[in-house]
């Protein structure tokens, strides 16, 4: 098996969505890799930001600030990269502000990935193009078995339903335009990958669960939790990450098998309650307290969401070889390690050095024989 190392070094990428939390953190270790990135992407979504503090526009071989609505800038861009791989990660990715904003939600989530299939289309030098979209993408039916790939597209809320149309959008167009029996004459392999709830250092959003605990904790403030009883997949961030990675690289190798769909979440057993994780949270700062808005709610302000969801990996671990590295308590423990770092040293904090730190760590961990071996725990 040639290590991630040996595949990416050299390669060109293209990376929408570059300057949010999971781009900027993939962007890192892509370049820490030797591949070559070119990003497009909005400007920093958020301040404080991972892309800005880890200064990853040095690291870029390309930056273009654009929009994925933009399909003539983004079309340009992708050629002016000419990319062996093309990442899609850009998204208007936040529930509740799909219930404010449901036209943005739907542009950018599903026109935004026509227009990065059409751009792919008309560059030649694309050979794998993996377009990320959620768990959220299945009808939710509020049972306790996790989703498989096969499951139905759906979601009640703006997001949830733009990213299983997103979903429907990919497999369109990898009939019409990429049929995988056809790929030595058109040479692309088309994949979508569904990651489950992610955590990690350096994510600043607003109306994500960790976030929101950290900016409360740094205050000395309780923690506001709007759902406690909502059981989700948590994952560390690079756990989807390097299944991102892994499936690139093999549909470089296989591009006609494993143009598909596929999941990557936790083992089941990790799969717990906001509740849970937010009494992880607090543990792992070392202080602090939560409680629950969930009773004194305003109905004028309420956006459904699902209270269980789950994801099964199956396929991920039997055509991959993938499985998660990091139990839930791991992976909080080394999200909140990153917060508390930054928040002890302060000025001298280096949010590059950190991530890094992580990865390589991270990534010596997933190439250990030991890795390799055994089932996807159920």
């Amino acid at each position: 098996m040639v290590s991630l190392r040996d595949f990416y070094c050299g390669k060109r990428v293209f990376l929408t969505g570059h300057t949010g939390f999971k781009g900027t953190w993939l962007a890192l270790w892509l370049t820490e890799m030797g591949a070559s990135v070119h990003g497009y992407s909005l400007e920093p979504p958020t301040n404080p930001s991972l892309f800005v503090e880890g200064g990853l526009s040095s690291l870029l071989a390309g930056n273009v600030s654009g929009d994925i609505r933009d399909y003539a800038k983004l079309s340009g861009a992708m050629s002016a990269a000419s990319p062996d791989i093309v990442f899609h990660l850009a998204a208007q990715a936040l529930v509740r502000l799909s219930y404010r904003d449901p036209r943005l939600t739907y542009e950018t989530n599903v026109m935004g990935t026509v227009n990065v299939l059409e751009a792919v289309r008309h560059t030649p030098s694309v050979r794998v193009c993996q377009v990320v979209t959620s768990d959220k993408c299945y009808e939710n039916h509020e049972w306790i078995y996790p989703y498989r790939e096969n499951d139905g597209m759906g979601g009640a809320d703006p997001y949830s339903n733009s990213k299983g149309c997103a979903e429907l959008v990919v497999s369109a167009y990898r009939r019409s335009f990429f049929p995988p029996a056809e790929v030595a004459s058109h040479k692309v392999s088309i994949s979508s990958a569904r990651a489950g709830n992610v955590i990690g250092g350096g994510d600043w959003a607003q109306d994500r669960i960790v976030p929101d605990c950290v900016r409360a904790l740094e205050r000395g403030g309780s923690i506001p939790v709007r759902n406690p009883g909502a059981i989700r997949p948590w994952q560390h961030v690079l756990e989807p990450l390097s299944g991102y990675l892994l499936l690139a690289s093999r549909q470089w190798d296989e591009p006609a098998i494993l143009a598909d769909a596929f999941n990557f979440g936790p083992n089941m057993i990790d799969n717990v309650s906001v509740r849970e994780l937010v009494t992880m949270v607090v543990g792992a700062w070392g202080s602090g307290a939560w409680h629950s808005t969930a009773a004194s709610g305003q109905k004028a302000q309420a956006a459904h969401e699902a209270n269980y969801l789950k994801l099964d990996a199956t396929k991920a671990c039997a055509m991959l070889n993938w499985r998660p590295q990091y139990s839930v308590a791991e992976a909080v423990a080394r999200t909140m390690e990153w917060y508390r770092h930054r928040s002890e040293t302060g000025a001298s904090f280096s949010a590059r050095d950190a991530c890094l730190k992580q990865i390589r760590q991270y990534a010596q961990r997933r190439e250990a024989p030991a890795a390799l071996s055994g089932t996807y725990p159920s």
